[in-house]
C-alpha cells in the first residue's frame, strides 16, 4: 500500500526530520524532504535514492503561505498527491522570560504553530480526497514546561491542542492526527543548547541520561520508529494522541 503513497516531512535536512525521512523511505513511501534551504535536504534525498527509494528536496519557509502552497503543489506534481504529513520543522530562541524579546517569541511560535497549520491545511485536501491520511506533529516534553523556554513550551503545548482538534475534524475522512513529544534527543539543536550553556555535549548528554529511566539519551531513529508506527496502515484506530518518547513516563 505504502509504495504508492507520498510522505511530506518538514525540517528534514537534519536531525529528527532527516531520520524520519530515511525511515519512511525504507517503509516504502516516496518522501518530500522539505527544509528552509532545499539544497540542504539534497544529501538526505541522495541517501534515499542510493538505496532505491524515491525522494525530492523542496525548499520552503513553512511559515510563508505562498511558499507552502507552491511546495505542496510541486510535491503533488513531481512525486504524488501527499497523504502523510510530518510537521517537524522547528527552531529555538531560548531565554528566561525577562530577557526574551518579542521577536524571540514570535519566531518560535510562527515556525511551530503557523507552519504546522499552513502545511496541514495545504495537504489535508489530498488526504480527505483519498479517504486516507496520516498527520504527525512533533511536539516536545517541553510542552510540560521548561525553564528558559516560555516560547518553545507554549508552541509545543499548542501543537498538542492543534493535533487533537485535527483528529476530531478529519477522523470521518479516514485521516488520523497524532503528536510525538520527544525527550532529550541527540541532534544539532541539543548540541547547540549545550554550547549555549558552555557545557561539552558529551557531558551534557551524560547529565541528561542520568535523569532518564532507561539511562540513555534518545536518537532521531527512536522518533522515526514512533512515526513509522503512527503513519502505518495498522494505526488507523490511533488518533488524537500525544506519545511521549522520552525514555520514561515523564520528562
Amino acid at each position: 500500500m505504502t509504495s504508492t503513497r507520498t510522505a511530506v516531512v518538514t525540517g528534514a535536512a537534519r536531525g529528527i526530520g532527516a531520520g524520519v525521512a530515511r525511515r519512511l523511505a525504507r517503509d516504502g513511501f516516496a518522501v518530500a524532504v522539505v527544509d528552509l534551504d532545499g539544497a540542504a535536504g539534497q544529501p538526505v534525498v541522495d541517501e534515499i535514492e542510493a538505496t532505491g527509494g524515491r525522494a525530492l528536496a523542496v525548499g520552503a519557509d513553512v511559515a510563508d503561505e505562498q511558499a507552502v502552497r507552491a511546495a505542496v503543489d510541486r510535491i503533488a506534481g513531481e512525486l504524488a498527491e501527499p497523504t502523510v504529513l510530518v510537521n517537524n520543522a522547528g527552531i529555538t530562541r531560548d531565554n528566561l522570560l525577562f530577557k526574551m524579546t518579542a521577536d524571540d517569541w514570535d519566531a518560535v511560535v510562527t515556525v511551530h504553530l503557523r507552519g504546522s497549520f499552513l502545511m496541514t491545511r495545504a495537504v489535508q485536501g489530498y488526504m480527505t480526497g483519498a479517504g486516507w491520511g496520516r498527520i504527525v506533529n512533533l511536539s516536545s516534553t517541553s510542552a510540560l514546561g521548561n525553564r528558559g523556554q516560555a516560547n518553545y513550551a507554549a508552541a509545543e503545548a499548542g501543537l498538542q491542542g492543534f493535533t487533537k482538534t485535527l483528529a476530531l475534524e478529519l477522523g470521518k475522512f479516514g485521516v488520523t492526527a497524532n503528536a510525538i513529544a520527544p525527550g532529550f534527543i541527540e541532534t544539532e539543536m541539543t548540541a547547540a543548547t549545550a554550547a549555549r550553556l558552555g557545557v561539552p555535549f558529551e557531558e551534557f548528554k551524560r547529565a541528561a541520561a542520568a535523569q532518564i529511566p532507561v539511562a540513555r539519551t534518545g536518537t532521531p531513529e527512536d522518533i522515526a520508529h514512533a512515526v513509522s508506527f503512527l503513519v502505518s496502515e495498522g494505526a488507523g484506530f490511533v488518533s488524537g494522541q500525544v506519545l511521549y518518547v522520552a525514555g520514561g513516563p515523564k520528562a
